[in-house]
């Protein structure tokens, strides 16, 4: 993963230089992405035709980390917060997507329909201060699809909205204690389904962001 997002980053930058920089789109955006939730994005456009590639990498701060009601031998997670017990989670996910650019919908309004590849590295964590910690991490596949429509406000500046929604397909789930221990569950063995309700993770995931961008 650590080596995955420069590599697609560099492929994409040397598309990029071969085109001289023409046309092509850095974006940011933040929203909404099952918890508060921001993208960078290159976006070169017209590769061929009306069809480009899009390359994002995007992090969010989960809203639920660990499922309330999930029970693996303690009683209820709820119960465990009730007795300052804490959560926390995060995602981040690496897009790879062809687009297609609708041209302009509305005057200075541009849009454009992408959909690719995914790949998600999710963590979180229950806290039981000087008791100990579990963590809980998999790294999961998927695709996803979604529009962007684009307000240009000067010759390089625009607004960009952006929905879409990513499906993640079920992947090993890996444990590791703060005393050290740590476990890796495939699907189908035994003890997976109990970890899968209580890590909570995106399956499937809609997304709302907005933000900036610059056209080179």
């Amino acid at each position: 993963m650590k080596t995955f997002i420069p590599l697609t980053l560099l492929a994409l930058t040397a598309t990029a230089g071969a085109q001289s920089l023409s046309g092509v789109q850095l974006g940011l955006t933040g929203g909404y992405a099952s918890g508060l939730s921001g993208e960078i994005f290159v976006l070169t456009p017209n590769v061929a035709g009306p069809v480009g590639v899009k390359v994002g990498v995007a992090t969010t701060r989960a809203t639920d980390a660990i499922n309330d009601s999930s029970d693996i031998g303690a009683g209820p997670f709820s119960a465990a917060k009730a007795n300052g017990a804490t959560e926390s989670g995060s995602h981040t996910v690496t897009s790879v997507d062809a687009t297609y650019g609708l041209g302009e919908v509305a005057p200075g309004v541009q849009a454009t329909l992408y959909g690719g590849g995914r790949y998600g590295a999710f963590k979180s964590t229950e806290s039981y201060g000087n008791s100990g910690s579990v963590t809980y991490s998999s790294n999961s596949f998927g695709i996803g699809a979604g529009a962007m429509v684009n307000y240009a406000l000067t010759g390089n500046l625009g607004l960009v909205g952006d929905l879409g929604v990513d499906h993640y397909f079920k992947s090993n789930i890996n444990t590791s204690t703060s005393t050290g221990g740590s476990d890796s569950f495939a699907p189908n063995e035994a003890g997976y389904d109990t970890l899968d309700n209580r890590f909570v993770r995106p399956g499937t995931n809609f997304k709302a962001r907005v933000g900036v961008t610059y056209n080179f």
